[in-house]
């Protein structure tokens, strides 16, 4: 009988494909989530759904009973204010932690953040921290927190004024040329997470990558888009102080109970020189990625024109 992992955040962007990507690796996958989901790429498996949501503390209990591993990858990137963040981020992760206590779970791959590292420039960064504190505090040594850096692909939302800027934009901004950014393909951080919940706990944590740990600078980050689409425009030096001006506008439609992406915490973490990953962060014996930036963001871009999403 297939061992049983438990997922929160399963319909997520990342969740989607971690739920396939433990399937592939041979696991029977349960997930918690608030109606039956129906994904594409989920075709020739089907889940067990649990009905519920973090702060259904029954649902996790019967998500996480006979569960090897629990993955919880459930969580806010953007919310009105510091306690909505908290409210998910941190006390969901004190529930997800106390059901797999409870239930006897062997491990809890708790899916955090590269932003995690810094938690002084956001308060989506400062209750990612929490939240890894909170799992450790309740399951000590059983915990893994994985932190992923920026995760781009298929379904993510994020990205795509990025990726519209790359199709239409007659300029693309770069920023300070010392920033280093790491990042990953969906399914790269899926198949490595899948890996992680079926080896032995060989590290407290770890930070996922693609090939280039020490990251990419914004350059390279806007040519890459720009090869994506085909196009050519031209890179223009943008200050910071324009990343600031435009969180304060994000401040302004928080305050008016919006949820914009481009807070003052934003633009901080944006504005931060070193999102790399540091050597005793890396994984060990993870699958090696198979997306470079160039194809990843060439998979993406494809993907989302196929879908509507984005148009040229």
């Amino acid at each position: 009988m297939a061992r049983l992992a438990a997922v929160t955040g399963a319909t997520g962007f990342l969740g989607r494909h971690l739920v396939r990507a433990l399937f592939e690796a041979g696991w029977q996958v349960r997930i918690l989530a608030r109606k039956d989901p129906i994904d594409p790429s989920w075709r020739g498996f089907e889940p067990e759904v649990v009905p519920g949501d973090l702060a259904d503390s029954r649902g996790l209990a019967a998500l996480c009973a006979g569960a090897e591993v629990v993955v919880h990858a459930a969580g806010l990137v953007k919310a009105r204010s510091k306690a909505a963040f908290e409210a998910v981020n941190v006390a969901g992760t004190r529930r997800v932690a106390e059901a797999a206590l409870q239930a006897g779970a062997e491990r809890l791959l708790l899916v955090s953040s590269l932003a995690a590292r810094e938690p002084q420039l956001s308060d989506y960064a400062s209750s990612k921290r929490q939240a890894e504190d909170v799992a450790r505090e309740i399951l000590s040594e059983r915990v893994t927190v994985v932190r992923p850096p920026a995760i781009y692909g298929p379904g993510d939302v994020e990205l795509l004024p990025l990726f519209q800027a790359a199709l239409t934009s007659p300029v693309l901004p770069v920023f300070d040329s010392r920033a280093r950014i790491a990042a990953i393909h969906v399914e790269d951080a899926a198949r490595q997470i899948a890996a992680m919940a079926g080896a032995p706990p060989a590290q407290e944590l770890v930070t996922l990558s693609d090939a280039r740990p020490d990251g990419y600078g914004w350059r390279e980050l806007m040519e890459a888009a720009l090869a994506a689409s085909g196009r050519k425009a031209p890179l223009v030096r943008t200050p910071e102080l324009l990343v600031t001006f435009l969180g304060v506008f994000g401040a302004l439609g928080q305050a008016m109970g919006h949820s914009p992406m481009l807070t003052p915490g934003k633009a901080r973490e944006m504005r931060h020189l070193d999102w790399s990953v540091h050597e005793g962060e890396r994984g060990r014996d993870l699958p090696p990625p198979v997306y470079s930036l160039t194809d990843g963001f060439r998979d993406t871009l494809r993907w989302n024109l196929e879908a509507g999403v984005l148009s040229r």
